[in-house]
């Protein structure tokens, strides 16, 4: 992409209405747009980044069997009245509206009664059993306050996988996956080494929940982490009896303040007894299938990502999620010059690399390299006068504070390792 034909702009300016480090960064950069408190529109950019999040989640769900499909953001009063969710006293954040024709609907908040009355139709004996559906979907909460930028909104898009079970051991086997594969995704996202399994409450379905928990300071939560044993506690939770459980030791533990990147949770019978979801097992015997829950909010994700990788100058992204993996800046107004960079942006193309390049001709190189820190791409590459009399161009990665003057065979040769 060339950034001249990208029609957002930089800002230099932190939006006055925005105290979150995310949003302030990620509007100043391009990435996302603000709609309302909670509701932010995703530039191209920001939409790159999204759905690199996305591939990476989608790769970890099917690795351990999940199967991907698309529920409707539109639910029925009907089927949530099952559950006795559709109550506003019951659940207070929902938005409802009327059908022309009669009715009321609602904007998911959530998917569990939206698979339960869909698997009903499909799901008759233990032959049909485990399955493992998920989407991925904007979900609506009308939340009271929402000023963390995208780590809390009233929109925003998630990954939600539901698991049909037999029986807790069955249950339990795909569970002990579930962690595995969550613990990959934040590994891949780049925020592996700051995020942690939290035992969280259960609820009356188990002893524990599990959160996935990165330490920043925008965090909302408090954790107590055993960096040792890599596993923390929430505070709601956090007593002597379950540090022992857990075999911990209160001096071990750190306390942290933290934010919520993914959350797994056993269901039991709570969504399938109000459905009659029920298989006959090998007896022809009727029982419930036990259900769970695994979710990830994609933006918050990202925003916790430039929330805890990000310095004075910008964002830094992971090679994994960023946008692009190099930022090409050409300096001077010299054909040759010109030429030079049009032929390295077109060779890059051809090799895979993606690329932005920053062909705009009415900005100075002060500011041309003050965007490049904001936007945050992993590498920037110089084409100018002095690269090029130097014998090529000067590359270095973001988190460096000097380049170095490399061929443009040596360039592409490096770039393509690190695509390995």
């Amino acid at each position: 992409m060339k950034q001249s034909k990208l029609f957002t702009k930089t800002k230099k300016e932190s939006p006055a209405d925005e105290v979150s480090l995310n949003a302030e960064l990620l509007i100043r950069a391009g990435f996302i747009s603000k709609e309302m408190a909670g509701v932010y529109s995703y530039l191209p950019l920001g939409l790159r980044v999204v759905k690199k999040i996305e591939n990476i989640i989608r790769e970890e769900m099917d690795n351990i069997g999940g199967t991907e499909m698309r529920t409707s953001v539109f639910q029925t009063k009907e089927v949530w009245e099952k559950s006795n969710r559709w109550d506003d006293e019951v659940v207070d954040v929902w938005f409802k509206t009327k059908l022309k024709n009669g009715g009321e609907i609602g904007l998911s908040f959530t998917n569990e009664e939206a698979y339960s009355d869909i698997l009903k139709q499909y799901i008759n004996s233990y032959k049909d059993l485990p399955v493992y559906p998920y989407d991925f979907k904007s979900i609506f909460r009308n939340e009271t306050r929402s000023k963390s930028g995208i780590l809390r909104g009233r929109e925003f898009y998630w990954k939600a996988l539901y698991s049909f079970s037999r029986d807790e051991s069955e249950h339990n086997e795909f569970y002990e996956k579930a962690k595995q594969a969550y613990k990959n995704i934040f590994q891949k996202v780049g925020i592996g080494h700051l995020t942690y399994m939290t035992f969280a409450s259960g609820g009356s379905f188990s002893k524990f929940s599990h959160e996935f928990q990165t330490i920043t300071g925008a965090g909302e939560d408090l954790i107590y982490v055993d960096p040792n044993k890599g596993i923390a506690i929430n505070k709601e939770v956090y007593n002597d009896e379950v540090i022992e459980s857990l075999g911990l030791k209160k001096e071990d533990l750190v306390e942290n303040k933290a934010v919520e990147v993914g959350n797994i949770f056993s269901l039991g019978t709570k969504f399938s007894a109000p459905f009659d979801l029920k298989y006959k097992d090998e007896n022809g015997e009727e029982k419930l299938v036990i259900m769970g829950s695994y979710g990830i909010g994609l933006g918050r994700l990202m925003g916790t990502v430039v929330e805890v990788l990000s310095d004075d100058k910008g964002i830094i992204w992971p090679e994994s999620i960023a946008p692009f993996k190099v930022h090409l800046l050409v300096l001077g107004s010299d054909e040759n010059i010109k030429n030079s960079a049009e032929d390295l942006y077109n060779n890059l193309k051809e090799k895979g690399i993606e690329v932005l390049f920053d062909d705009r001709a009415d900005l100075s190189a002060g500011e041309k390299f003050a965007d490049s820190d904001l936007i945050g791409i992993p590498y920037r590459v110089v084409v100018s006068k002095r690269s090029l009399a130097d014998g090529g161009f000067e590359m270095k990665k973001r988190t460096e504070q000097n380049g170095k003057i490399i061929t443009k065979e040596k360039l592409i040769d490096v770039l393509l390792e690190t695509n390995r």
